[in-house]
């Protein structure tokens, strides 16, 4: 099991497909697919039947996308980089944006 290099709560850019060059903040990752949910990215229409809870007609939502077509956002510039591992003194593994060498903080721990 290899340390996750995007997490929830992280900003990503999208590097392909037709969503190409958007940011957004990671709400779900599924390690086993390899995929995320990033919010207004990738979004599809979905036609969904009225039941109890629901309401019928088309929705919007966002649909998964592969983990390797999205690039964490470095905290200083805001442009794609990739993502490095380093042990800080006091013994904390932190990730960090290879583009700048800016430690990269947790948000969330989800």
């Amino acid at each position: 099991m290899s340390a996750a290099k995007i997490k929830k709560g992280d900003q990503v850019v999208v590097l392909a497909g037709r969503d190409k060059g958007k940011k957004g903040e990671v709400f779900h990752v599924s390690p086993k697919e390899g995929r995320a949910l990033v919010r207004g990215v990738n979004v599809v229409r979905k036609h969904q039947r009225q039941s109890a809870q629901q309401e019928g007609g088309i929705i919007s939502k966002e649909a998964s996308i592969d983990l390797s077509n999205l690039a964490l956002e470095d905290p200083k510039d805001g442009k794609p980089t990739r993502v490095g591992f380093k042990k800080l003194d006091d013994g904390r593994k932190v990730r960090f944006a290879k583009r700048s060498g800016e430690v990269i903080e947790d948000k969330s721990h989800g």
